[in-house]
């Protein structure tokens, strides 16, 4: 087969990883991976096409910005795209995230209707069905149920400054997404996965929750050195790790817990700006954004244990990288997050509860790191290996190849 697979970046962060990785389990089984990207510039495996400029990011931006019209710009680089995919000429088109600035959906999903492209779509968020936000239950709106209006989450992303067209977006995006004849949406968490099956989304619905790569993330014993590089000198350590530290994150509920702990383990935060490293009080550490997974794996087997404590996710990644590295996590009741953990395994706490929290990090040390590696290691052997999730994926693109158009 000759596959594409579209998404906003390539072999960074975790969808761009998890396309990277779905690339390279086709090209070990005979396929030829191409991998179309808006932005960033990280080597991959499969070949690469890259979607546009800068500029037309920044024209796209200011589009969604001003008219709340996102994923309806970049119509010049996603006509450049389609002469791209016509010289390809893939078998089926496996996308991801298709908003993030540089790409316009009606123009991508035109085509592929009209030549009958069999569609693989991982949703690595709401977005796809909703009339602005990428997640609603943070303020509890059921109003992509019926029909988006009035978006309580303009001032979210993607953010409108001006205009509220949600209602607009969500009939648009109805229309527009269910003319593909034969498509399939793969959701990481089975939470995703009913909320796409009472959405207006026409297409039947798996869950293959993500994979990552054990043999990079598993315990490390070179913790002298990643102490050294960071000063860290803690006896204990709570570890956080996101790729943007924004609000529905919980950079404000770790700062409380540094509040609370008294002093008991050190807080470190890995995927802070400049400005947020700055920012965070002192016994907290922070440190920026890294695309060196051995470094980050060597940070999760330093912590005792790993916090979540996100307030909108999917599947986050960083929960079943943990594990693989031995590590104990703690999270939000959030989306699918809990879906990564088991009682063995790690703790749920209800969404914004500090004490709860401050309590389950305490009942973690209590029992020790020791008492839950074991088990973490192997529900991230079982669960999660990329070699066995990704094969779902070869699995499925041999299916709706040979499906009738």
């Amino acid at each position: 087969m000759r596959i594409l697979q579209i998404n906003t970046v390539v072999n960074s962060g975790s969808t761009g990883r998890i396309a990277e990785d779905i690339g390279k389990v086709l090209m070990a089984n005979g396929h030829e991976s191409f991998i179309a990207y808006g932005r960033g510039n990280q080597k991959s495996q499969s070949q690469l096409i890259k979607i546009g400029t800068q500029k037309d990011v920044i024209m796209h931006g200011i589009k969604s910005m001003v008219f709340d019209r996102h994923a309806f710009g970049s119509q010049h680089a996603t006509e450049k795209l389609i002469e791209q995919i016509e010289a390809i000429n893939p078998d089926v088109i496996g996308l991801h995230n298709v908003h993030g600035y540089y790409l316009n959906i009606e123009v991508l999903f035109n085509y592929i209707a009209e030549k009958k492209i069999p569609v693989i779509w991982t949703l690595h968020d709401c977005w796809a069905f909703t009339g602005h936000c990428a997640y609603f239950d943070s303020v509890s709106c059921e109003k992509w149920k019926t029909i988006c209006h009035k978006c309580p989450k303009t001032r979210s992303y993607p953010t409108s400054y001006l205009m509220d067209n949600s209602q607009k977006n969500f009939l648009d995006k109805k229309r527009i997404f269910n003319q593909v004849a034969n498509g399939t949406i793969v959701t990481p968490s089975r939470w995703l996965k009913n909320l796409v099956e009472e959405s207006f989304l026409n297409y039947p619905a798996v869950n293959i929750h993500n994979g990552i790569d054990i043999e990079i993330f598993r315990p490390n014993e070179n913790k002298a050195d990643i102490r050294e590089k960071y000063n860290i000198s803690g006896d204990k350590i709570i570890l956080g790790v996101a790729s943007i530290w924004d609000v529905r994150k919980g950079l404000a509920d770790f700062i409380k817990l540094h509040e609370i702990n008294n002093g008991r383990y050190q807080i470190i935060l890995v995927g802070v700006s400049e400005k947020q490293q700055n920012a965070l009080p002192k016994g907290i550490i922070g440190i920026r954004r890294t695309e060196n997974t051995h470094e980050l794996a060597s940070l999760y087997s330093l912590a005792d244990v790993f916090v979540n404590p996100t307030y909108q996710d999917n599947f986050p990644t960083t929960n079943i990288e943990a594990l693989a590295c031995g590590t104990p996590v703690i999270t939000y009741k959030t989306g699918g997050s809990p879906e990564a953990i088991d009682d063995c395994t790690g703790i749920v706490v209800p969404k914004g509860e500090i004490t709860a929290l401050n309590s389950a990090i305490n009942n973690i040390l209590d029992k020790g790191k020791a008492h839950f590696s074991a088990a973490c290691r192997e529900r991230a052997e079982n669960r999660f290996n990329k070699d066995d999730r990704y094969m779902e994926y070869l699995e499925l693109y041999e299916k709706v190849r040979h499906s009738p158009k």
